[in-house]
């Protein structure tokens, strides 16, 4: 027994990583603290200056590295090309900007504190790389990944990531004995570097789609996950053989299949490799902060992060205000990238490595990145709890002021978007207002002419011309809001014809009591639809079809009127269970008569107990 444990697994460190991760995370969210910072200070806990369960960090940082290529890979899928080429403005505008702006400011500061200009270069283009990692999960975490403004950041740590390439072959070029590098090897690693891009290229457009497709074909799950994690591994190990970056070539590998059919599928499988290495990126980031450094260094580390930080901060708050960004935006994006990133660690080694700054330096460097990191999410925390709540900005938009149609339309989401149809198809003039700026700039690039203006307020209804609408549409999909406007609206126009989505049955129970003229669940005809469709593919017939779902709509309208009268619960014998009972109440049918004798006599018998309203 005691060979077969000497020659075993040794679980220790993988229960340990595991074990520090799921005990901290959660810990730390208990207390309104962020994930990122939990994996961190689980880092810093079973690393070599905690309780030192692990003594080399760098070895699990390289393995947890992958965790940031699989996500770049999903956010490659997101990234169509048309998607992409859409915000080639912000990448080669915006990016080029922030990264020489923020890299001239740094660099001058490493002057300051005493460093050569070539060592000050490198200390402060490698802090301008921040972290891909850190700021991709915030803003997934704040679900602002797709927002408009998440957009821009991702634009900028694209051109970042990419930026990496060229500062490496700089570095190089710049280190002592660099200038007699010949340029003809020079041109020969540009070369190999556009021919792995030019390869990755083809092999998505033209082989990955047919691969996929005969995999499906074999029906054999396990062989999908495998071949998605060979496209991710298999494009960052072309990339990092061509001298490229690892991050890169998982990004554009999943540019290549974002309108791959099986793109869903791909995401679906890389997911949770994605999250459980990113976390694994995060706890070596913890284990690698090198407290000996920090604390023989302890002023000018100091100095630097304070330094470095703010600099970084203040040039990407005043480029984002230069080229027109609101100051709540502008701060946040300043907050969330103010911090070096992963890649900085790439290029203070391959600096050391060449002999542009020793070991001291680099490891001084290191932990300035890795203080910064640690910092972020404390930093991000306390911006929004001292920023005021957001102001909605109406630029670009019109606000309701004297509109004159016939039919007030209130929220222009999905659902108002249909229901407006029928009555734009029959030339009925409508007025239509919503509160979402972004949703308002949408509707316009489809010809609809929305206004900005919020139903629970009684000034904006009437700017919105209430006092002169034959009906108004309460479309909106908040069942408080919708509630609210209701009231409003039945309270200074009784009359006038009110009809509101509702959100489910308590909902509309509410909308009933309020007054309203017509209320349907936003989800009924959709699922009485489906279930109709359902009965067709178990074989019955159109006719047979037609009487079930007569049946299920008496039932389901008798119901709600009982629960208008009684409360929620009432009329519960009007539902079919799919429990099992001991006498069923009448057997089933498939074909024949028309609504069940049961039916109608429980019916009656409501109805007769309690008065309809």
């Amino acid at each position: 027994m005691a060979g077969e444990a000497a020659h075993g697994v040794d679980l220790i460190p993988v229960v340990a990583l595991l074990g520090a991760g799921v005990i901290a995370v959660p810990l730390f969210k208990r207390f309104g603290l962020d994930s990122v910072l939990g994996y961190l200070a689980a880092g810093v806990a079973i690393g070599p200056f905690g309780i030192g369960l692990f003594s080399d960090p760098q070895a699990i940082l390289h393995v947890a590295e992958l965790g940031v290529v699989m996500f770049l890979f999903v956010i490659g899928l997101e990234m169509q090309p048309s998607r992409l080429w859409g915000l080639r403005r912000e990448i080669l505008g915006l990016g080029v900007l922030q990264v020489a702006v923020c890299g001239a400011l740094l660099t001058g500061a490493g002057i300051v504190f005493g460093f050569s200009p070539l060592v000050a270069f490198v200390a402060g283009m490698g802090f301008v790389l921040t972290s891909t990692a850190i700021v991709f999960q915030l803003l997934n975490e704040e679900g602002e990944l797709s927002t408009p403004k998440g957009q821009r950041i991702v634009s900028i740590l694209l051109l970042e990531d990419i930026a990496i390439v060229p500062l490496l072959a700089l570095v190089a070029f710049l280190a002592p004995g660099g200038e007699d590098a010949g340029a003809g090897s020079r041109a020969v690693a540009i070369a190999i570097a556009l021919a792995a891009i030019a390869a990755l290229v083809l092999v998505g457009r033209y082989l990955l789609n047919p691969l996929f497709r005969i995999l499906a074909q074999a029906e054999a799950r396990e062989v999908m996950t495998a071949a998605a994690l060979l496209v991710v591994l298999g494009s960052a190990l072309l990339m990092q053989m061509s001298g490229l970056s690892m991050a890169m070539g998982a990004f554009l590998a999943g540019v290549l299949l974002s309108e791959s059919t099986f793109r869903h599928q791909l995401e679906a499988d890389i997911e949770p490799f994605r999250g459980i290495l990113l976390g694994l990126f995060f706890l070596g980031v913890g284990m690698a902060l090198d407290l000996t450094v920090i604390g023989q260094n302890a002023a000018l580390v100091a100095g630097l992060v304070v330094v470095y930080m703010g600099l970084k901060g203040i040039g990407i708050y005043a480029i984002a205000r230069l080229l027109r960004t609101s100051h709540g935006e502008a701060l946040e994006r300043a907050g969330l990238m103010a911090q070096g990133g992963e890649f900085a660690f790439v290029l203070f080694a391959t600096a050391a490595s060449v002999g542009v700054i020793d070991q001291s330096l680099n490891a001084i460097f290191t932990a300035n990145v890795i203080l910064s990191m640690i910092l972020t999410p404390v930093v991000i925390m306390a911006l929004r709890r001292l920023m005021p709540d957001r102001a909605i900005s109406t630029e670009g938009v019109e606000m309701a002021d004297g509109l004159e149609g016939s039919v007030l339309v209130i929220g222009f989401g999905r659902f108002g978007q249909i229901a407006s149809q029928p009555l734009l198809l029959r030339g009925i003039d409508v007025s239509i207002i919503d509160n979402d700026v972004e949703m308002i700039q949408a509707a316009s690039d489809f010809g609809f002419k929305v206004y900005f203006g919020d139903g629970t307020r009684l000034d904006i209804l009437h700017a919105a011309g209430i006092g002169r609408v034959e009906a108004v549409l309460i479309c909106v999909d908040k069942p408080e809001a919708a509630l609210k406007m209701a009231e409003l609206i039945k309270a200074e126009y009784p009359l006038l014809p009110v009809l509101a989505r509702a959100f489910d049955r308590g909902s509309a129970i509410s909308l009933i009591n309020t007054g309203v003229d017509y209320q349907i669940r936003e989800t009924v005809e959709s699922a009485f639809q489906f279930g109709a469709q359902s009965l067709r593919t178990m074989g019955l017939t159109d006719e047979e079809v037609d009487e079930v779902m007569q049946e299920v709509r008496m039932r389901d309208a008798a119901r709600l009127e009982l629960q208008v009268a009684g409360g929620i619960y009432a009329g519960n014998d009007l539902l079919r269970s799919n429990v099992p009972t001991p006498t069923p109440l009448a057997p089933p049918r498939r074909t024949g008569q028309a609504l069940s004798e049961e039916t109608a006599a429980i019916i009656t018998q409501e109805k007769a107990k309690t008065p309809l309203p």
